[in-house]
């Protein structure tokens, strides 16, 4: 059976499923999500079997950092670090509610202590370290908290001569809450990042929906390879912004990803569940290069 009739037949099932279930007087909540794009209804177990990619129209679903790492990570293998860094509120900021208070609403609704989770993990047979930005958590924006654990991950990786992936997923950019110290993770990362890019180490950063602002305008732009997934919304400014500075309308795919591999700044768009096995690859092709001398020594000892 191919994979497009295995979809076919997960979809024929949902539909069975859910016109079994509508047939009841009750139908329990939180079964079913429907695609934002397509509307199509699908049972969460079969959506979540796919990679969280509609089974329809192949539509890509924000997931949550700890189920990004679960699909992109070996069982058991992943150790975090700098878990303990937490927000503090230098400008005592309020606008509609309290800066503090908007950490713990999040905080309470993710699970998350931050917007980003760092560590080290295992990616098939090659020891890597791994960051991932929530973009539910305050829209995965970059605090100095996320700027410091991507920036002490970064430095990690730099230590222990390890090949870097960042996973970004941010709508927020910069967090407004901390004013100027949110703007300045950007030079910071930035920095951190030339420093290991210049030992010869390699960094892999991967795009999904959205990566915006400054997260896009500082490390997640940088990667030595840049992969994204399918139609993810990338850029800095958002389209309605630069269409009111410009006073000119915007090409219809403008700031997907697709629209960016085609004009250079994206190597690769990855289907989701293809994603994995492309890190895996180009893992591989770093790993003989640096057998060649051609990118720094020692980047891939832990993996011989």
């Amino acid at each position: 059976m191919t994979q497009n009739e295995a979809k076919g037949k997960s979809a024929s099932i949902d539909a069975d499923v859910m016109r079994a279930a509508m047939g009841k007087k009750r139908v329990p909540a939180g079964l079913w999500t429907k695609c934002p794009q397509c509307q199509h209804v699908m049972f969460n177990k079969s959506l979540r079997e796919n990679y969280s990619v509609c089974l329809k129209c192949q539509y890509h679903f924000v997931v949550p950092a700890l189920e990004r790492i679960r699909q992109l990570l070996e069982p058991k293998s992943f150790h975090e670090i700098n878990e303990d860094i937490t927000t503090l509120d230098p400008l005592k900021f309020h606008a509609a509610k309290a800066y503090l208070d908007k950490l713990k609403q999040d905080q309470k609704k993710t699970g998350l202590k931050e917007a980003c989770i760092t560590g080290e993990g295992k990616i098939f047979d090659f020891s890597v370290a791994f960051g991932v930005t929530d973009s539910r958590f305050i829209m995965g924006s970059m605090g100095s908290v996320v700027g410091e654990k991507i920036t002490r991950l970064i430095e990690y990786a730099l230590e222990e001569s390890l090949p870097l992936v960042i996973v970004s997923g941010s709508g927020g950019g910069a967090r407004m809450y901390e004013g100027a110290l949110s703007l300045m993770q950007m030079a910071k990362t930035s920095a951190a990042l030339s420093r290991y890019q210049n030992a010869g180490y390699p960094f892999i950063s991967v795009l999904t929906n959205p990566t915006m602002g400054g997260v896009m305008a500082s490390f997640a732009s940088l990667g030595d390879v840049i992969l994204a997934e399918p139609h993810a919304l990338i850029g800095f400014a958002g389209p309605r912004v630069i269409e009111q500075t410009i006073r000119q309308k915007l090409p219809a795919d403008f700031q997907t990803s697709e629209f960016l591999l085609e004009h250079g700044l994206i190597d690769m768009v990855v289907d989701r569940m293809n994603l994995k096995n492309s890190l895996k690859i180009l893992l591989g092709i770093f790993s003989a290069l640096e057998k060649e001398k051609l990118i720094g020594d020692g980047c891939f000892e832990k993996n011989q």
